[in-house]
């Protein structure tokens, strides 16, 4: 999943991709390997700004378009926001990308009134309340895995009596989220224990703060651990990497994949090459 945020503030690429360089963006992204394009309107970095309804459809409506037009590709939509769920799935949207944990239950309505999809991603509150990147106590949770679990599966719960079926409801940890560094990367090490709830797991780790737990490092320098992260979460049951680095991160998971396969399996250099999304 390629991340293209149409905002001036998201914490790696904002400002970098608005206007014009949206669309060029956006036609990298697939050039690069992406399966899914996951559109945003609003930063979700602590401390941002809520966005009104207005704002977000302004910023993401030209990249909708531009997606119908040019590319066949599944189209996912980042809001918390009910009426702008509307005007993307209005607009070739096939799912929303909840950050919210679901705060407000019509979204999953309008979702299921569009036979949509919803990742569902796990948090404990809006991030404009959040005082920093990875500033949560260490004992905010008790397991929190199991914690989780438990909250994501009561929102999940509500989406399902607004409407939605189960099979057509995501899972994201929610990385980075309401959560400690440390917090995250336990979600992460144990990603596999999230399998049982027989949900498709999504995971957003590109660039965040939770990789300088190995060392301190601005977002611009956090490629490798987030390759990282995407090549170990793939090989513990997630089904989709959200990645701002398309590229860099289907090349790494190709190899991984390859050097799993009998080497009479593979294709010279020369051979076209297809891979599954």
């Amino acid at each position: 999943m390629g991340v293209l945020n149409a905002t001036p503030d998201s914490f790696f690429d904002g400002g970098r991709w608005l206007g014009d360089e949206a669309l060029l963006h956006v036609d990298e992204l697939i050039a690069g390997g992406a399966g899914i394009i996951d559109v945003g309107g609003e930063s979700t970095r602590p401390g941002a700004a809520d966005i009104s309804a207005s704002e977000q459809i302004e910023r993401i409506a030209p990249v909708l378009n531009h997606l119908a037009k040019h590319h066949q590709v599944l189209v996912t939509v980042d809001t918390t926001n009910s009426n702008v769920a509307e005007f993307a799935l209005s607009h070739g949207a096939a799912a929303i990308n909840d950050v919210s944990c679901l705060a407000d239950p019509q979204l999953a309505r309008v979702t299921a009134q569009h036979s949509a999809g919803l990742i569902l991603m796990h948090s404990r509150g809006n991030m404009s309340q959040m005082s920093g990147f990875s500033q949560l106590p260490e004992g905010a949770y008790d397991d929190v895995v199991a914690d989780v679990k438990r909250e994501w599966c009561a929102s999940r719960s509500i989406a399902v009596a607004a409407g939605l079926s189960t099979q057509d409801i995501a899972f994201d940890p929610g990385i980075g989220f309401w959560k400690s560094a440390r917090h995250s990367f336990e979600l992460l090490q144990r990603m596999g224990e999230f399998c049982e709830l027989d949900a498709p797991i999504v995971i957003g780790a590109s660039r965040k703060s939770f990789l300088t737990l190995i060392g301190e490092s601005p977002p611009e320098q956090r490629l490798g651990g987030s390759i990282a992260a995407c090549l170990y979460a793939a090989e513990h049951g997630v089904h989709v990497v959200r990645v701002h680095d398309v590229q860099a991160t289907r090349q790494a998971l190709d190899l991984s994949r390859a050097l799993q396969e009998p080497i009479g399996s593979l294709q010279s250099c020369s051979e076209p090459r297809t891979t599954a999304c």
